[in-house]
């Protein structure tokens, strides 16, 4: 009798274990399958396409989505990604916990790679293609607690070879007083056309400004207070950037008209963290995480006229395909 208890217990024990893996399995099965769908869906048709990460299944592949909506897997695993004039920069992981900015010409050929001291969080290119900028969190992991992090921006000039490892070391005016400041941050750099003048926001404490700047100088000055992220449309007139002003203190998008000073909110951006990418002079892109951590990419016009349109799911890091 003893025995038979025995061989029971082992007999139901074995039939548990096979009931576990199977259900396992089957969960794998089903969720990679599910990934994959997601990956496969469609998107948005976008007049003159979109450049992304596909962020479904963990893949971090560039991709792109055409006209058609099509979505089209690239070649490339990239944290962050943009692309001007031929000129691609690719913020990604080279091994657990560090990083590196590559840089790729029009023939897809690397150029260039530079070291990155934290987590990659924005990348820009001049629109002549010659000017390559990214932002890192070197501690914390997030803008969400103004003074609890810190960011370090880098500018690399692909004409003379020139790296800029951090903004810090640039003599900086605050409201036309030099700025003595001991603890600041700069981060999402765009620049202007001369591939000389940039934008860039400086946080310190609690506040954030808009501030200008002068790469050969190495000179900035702030020229408007509330401003993140900022992003210089392609006719050089507006910059779009996030700040705080939504019912629940979320961050909202915002067009500043820079001859004017007028600001135009962008309806249905509550929640946005993204430096918005201007896909052309009438339409923004830029990524909100969803409930649940999927991140989606949206389109606004740059007006502020109707709701956003959702371009792409389980996507971020948007710009133009250019």
């Amino acid at each position: 009798m003893k025995d038979w208890f025995v061989r029971h217990r082992i007999v139901v024990g074995v039939a548990a274990m096979v009931v576990v893996i199977a259900v396992a399995v089957g969960y794998v099965v089903v969720t990679v399958k599910d990934q994959n769908e997601a990956a496969s869906q469609p998107g948005a048709p976008v007049a003159d396409g979109l450049l992304f990460v596909d962020n479904d299944g963990g893949q971090n592949l560039v991709s792109t989505l055409d006209s058609t909506g099509k979505r089209t897997p690239g070649s490339i695993k990239c944290l962050r990604v943009y692309k001007a004039a031929g000129t691609t920069v690719c913020l990604r992981m080279t091994l657990p916990n560090a990083y590196e900015a590559a840089v790729f010409d029009s023939s897809g050929a690397e150029v260039r790679t530079v070291p990155l001291p934290g987590t990659p969080s924005r990348a820009r290119v001049s629109a002549s293609g010659k000017v390559v900028s990214w932002t890192v969190f070197v501690t914390g992991d997030s803008y969400l607690s103004p003074g609890g992090f810190s960011t370090r921006t880098g500018v690399l000039d692909l004409r003379t070879g020139t790296l800029i490892e951090s903004l810090e070391n640039f003599t900086t005016t605050v409201d036309g007083v030099p700025d003595k400041r001991a603890n600041e941050n700069y981060w999402g750099v765009t620049v202007a056309s001369d591939d000389n003048t940039f934008y860039a926001t400086l946080g310190s404490g609690s506040k954030t400004w808009l501030v200008k700047g002068n790469l050969r100088a190495r000179t900035m000055a702030t020229v408007h207070e509330s401003a993140e992220c900022p992003s210089l449309s392609p006719d050089q007139t507006r910059i779009a950037y996030k700040k705080r002003g939504g019912r629940l203190g979320t961050w909202q998008l915002y067009v500043l008209d820079l001859a004017s000073g007028k600001e135009t909110e962008l309806p249905g951006s509550d929640g946005v963290d993204d430096q918005a990418a201007w896909l052309n002079n009438a339409k923004l892109a830029y990524a909100k995480v969803q409930t649940g951590g999927a991140p989606t990419i949206y389109e606004s016009a740059a007006d502020g006229s109707g709701q956003p349109r959702e371009l792409v799911a389980g996507a971020s890091s948007p710009g133009p395909v250019s």
